[in-house]
């Protein structure tokens, strides 16, 4: 019996920490903005965009790309919107089961689907056409690999910012806000228990 015990206190620390889901907190000049991480679930994007929190990557970037009723975009560019220098693109993992829905954290990329870097966006309605639909080069879709738990009100804030034409690297753009919204810092937040998924409906497709 004291054998079982002990066995089973020796468990409990593992338990525990399978249950916990790291956190990204982004302080923003429109206020901070919470974000939970699924490593369970896109464990090569995770890594990667923990590694570039912690090489203070974000810090100074904005959200350079902000469109209403579909999402706001950052972590590419400076204040001044010139693009910084990245590591080598992630694995798409859009095939994880996760959805392109409101709230959800998900990578960006060029038309090649393995082709994300740093930059991310905020889905700020439930965007199925960025869906997983296929391992083709037109049905990859956006890997999602998180969600707002605290400020979706302030993402809510910055998708409603006007917007208008700028510049990116010296390039002519649309939707870029018309005055920056800066990542004054991204980090680590203490982590929590991850959330119960029993009895939801499951996201696969």
């Amino acid at each position: 019996m004291r054998r079982l015990l002990l066995t089973l206190a020796l468990m409990l620390p593992l338990a525990a920490s399978a249950d916990t889901a790291p956190r990204v907190a982004l302080e923003t000049t429109e206020g901070t903005i919470v974000i939970e991480l699924y490593p369970d679930k896109a464990p090569a994007t995770v890594a990667n965009f923990l590694q570039y929190v912690d090489d203070g990557f974000y810090d100074g970037t904005v959200f350079h790309r902000v469109i209403p009723r579909f999402m706001i975009q950052g972590g590419g560019f400076t204040r001044d919107y010139q693009q910084k220098e990245t590591r080598t693109p992630v694995t798409n993992e859009a095939d994880n089961g996760l959805r392109n829905e409101r709230g959800t954290l998900a990578m960006a990329r060029t038309s090649d689907p393995h082709s994300a870097t740093a930059q991310f966006f905020i889905n700020t309605v439930n965007n199925t056409n960025l869906n997983h639909r296929g391992k083709s080069p037109g049905g990859w879709g956006y890997a999602v690999f998180g969600k707002v738990v605290e400020g979706m009100d302030v993402v809510d804030r910055i998708s409603a910012l006007p917007t208008g034409r700028g510049t990116l690297n010296g390039m002519p753009a649309g939707d870029v806000p018309n005055r920056p919204v800066e990542i004054r810092s991204a980090q680590r937040a203490t982590e929590q228990a991850a959330p119960d998924t029993t009895g939801e409906k499951d996201t696969t497709q």
